[in-house]
Order: C-alpha cells, then structure tokens, then sequence
C-alpha cells in the first residue's frame, strides 16, 4: 500500500519553498493534508494549488515559534481528520551576522523557528502519530547540518541542533518498538527565497545590509542555491517511502558530507577556498 494515499500528513512552512513542493507532491500521491505558515498568502496559494490536485486541505497560520499554537493546530488537525500519519517539520529563516556582531535576540529568533519549531511541531504531533500505528516524523535540517560556515552560527548551530534531535527520536522509537520512522533531512542549495529573506528581515529589524550581504545573496542564488524545490521534494518523499534515516539532498550536500567526514579538522579551509572561488 503507498506510503502515502489517504495518509493525513501535516507540513510546515508550507507557503512556500520546499515546504510548498512538498504539500503539492504528496496531493499528488493521495494524502490529505494538514499545511500551516506564518505567511497567510503563500499559504492561501500553496492551498489552492493543493485543492486543484483534489487533496483535502486543513490550513491554518501558526508562528511555529509559539509553543500553544503549534499545540492547538495540532488539536485541530486530528479534530479535522481523526489522525495524524506524518508530520514533516520543515519552516525555517536565515540570518547572516558574526557572532561579535549577532544579538542574543538573534539567537533566540533563528532557533525559534529553525530548531523549537522542529521540536514544538513532533511533540505536539507525536503522540497522534504513534497512535495512527503507522507514522512517520521527517524534519528538514540542512547541509549546514554537518558544515559550519562564517557569518552563520545561528542557522548553524540550529541545524547541528535538529539533526541530533531527529536522531536521538530515532533512537527512542526503536528503542520503544513505536511504529514511527524518523528521518532527518540535509537539502543542499536548493532554489528558495531563504537568502533574501535573511536580507529583508534584516532591514525590518533596523540593520545595516551592506554590498558584502548582497554580493552574499547574489552568490547564493546565482551560484548555490540550484535544484528546484519540485526536485528536492521528490527526493525526500523517496527517502520517506524506503525509511531512510537521513537524506542528503543534492550532489552539493553529497560532496560535503563526505569532505566533512574525511577532513574533520581541516574541512573549513578547503570550503572557504571553494567560496572564494566561486564569488
């Protein structure tokens, strides 16, 4: 039987993006859907295109950051649909800033979203989907997941933060015999409007955008942020259907994966040399 065809799965961040690509593939595979995000238009449009494909949509707003929320969208998914097989954690933002140069209160918003919001979302929704019998918890970290890079410690260390989060769950429902999978997920430079988000929210917040965060921004899009979301949702969802534990998106996660694990102490050199070049 599909992994997916009259599943409820509940998506995250779903206005846009990979979130977006996601919700549409698995309209496309049968299952009825749950889709949240903070940004009411996108996920007005993501709804729409989902319903077009003839999935049953249960959309809400919800600032993944907010514990209660994310709590009563969770209590409102099962009332819509009786259940919850899959929860796919995915909502995220960026911000670039050193650390001497960061705010706490830049901490706390990245790791908000990009890391209580992956926990917020399998805590509220776990217990649902070990009760469906048949589950599974997919959170979306990132190749900056296993990569640290200059100028990105809170996108970073969140990241580094839900993979070992999506493993120790792992972990616990096997060990617990749960009828859940987990699988955590490592997107390369996927095409997303997450760099010049990080630029916009930037400016909301009164800082300074220099020539160096644009060149930044233009260097991401034109250069690293490649693979559309259609194609990156597609590879997840295999990951999904074969229970893997973790999925690396892309060649550009592939190839770092392995220059990390082969050149723990001097892996930082030899990408900062390929950013060089490539700017």
């Amino acid at each position: 039987m599909s992994q997916f065809e009259g599943r409820v799965a509940a998506v995250t961040g779903a206005g846009s993006g990979i979130g977006r690509a996601l919700a549409l593939a698995l309209a496309q595979r049968g299952a009825r859907l749950a889709l949240s995000d903070v940004d009411e238009a996108g996920l007005a449009q993501t709804v729409a295109n989902a319903q077009r494909l003839g999935a049953e949509v249960h959309s809400e707003r919800v600032d993944v950051a907010d514990r209660d929320a994310v709590q009563a969208h969770a209590d409102g998914v099962v009332a819509r649909f009786g259940t919850v097989n899959q929860i796919y954690n995915n909502a995220g933002i960026a911000f670039s800033r050193t650390v001497l140069e960061s705010e706490f209160t830049d901490y706390e918003r990245v790791f908000g979203v990009n890391l209580w919001g992956v926990i917020h979302g399998t805590k509220a929704f776990l217990p649902h989907v070990i009760a469906s019998g048949d589950g599974h918890v997919v959170n979306i970290s990132s190749l900056n997941g296993f990569l640290a890079q200059p100028q990105m410690s809170h996108y970073c260390t969140s990241k580094f933060a839900v993979r070992g989060f999506t493993e120790t769950l792992r972990a616990e429902m096997l060990d617990g015999g749960h009828p859940v999978r987990v699988t955590v997920v490592h997107p390369g430079g996927i095409k997303t409007s997450i760099a010049s988000n990080a630029l916009e929210s930037a400016r909301r917040l009164g800082l300074p955008v220099t020539e160096a965060d644009e060149a930044r921004r233009r260097l991401y899009e034109k250069k690293l942020l490649r693979m559309p979301a259609e194609q990156a949702a597609e590879i997840v969802l295999k990951g999904v259907e074969k229970d893997r534990p973790r999925v690396l998106v892309g060649n550009d996660a592939k190839v770092v994966d392995v220059l990390v694990r082969s050149l723990p102490a001097a892996y930082l050199r030899v990408a900062g040399a390929l950013n060089k070049r490539l700017g």
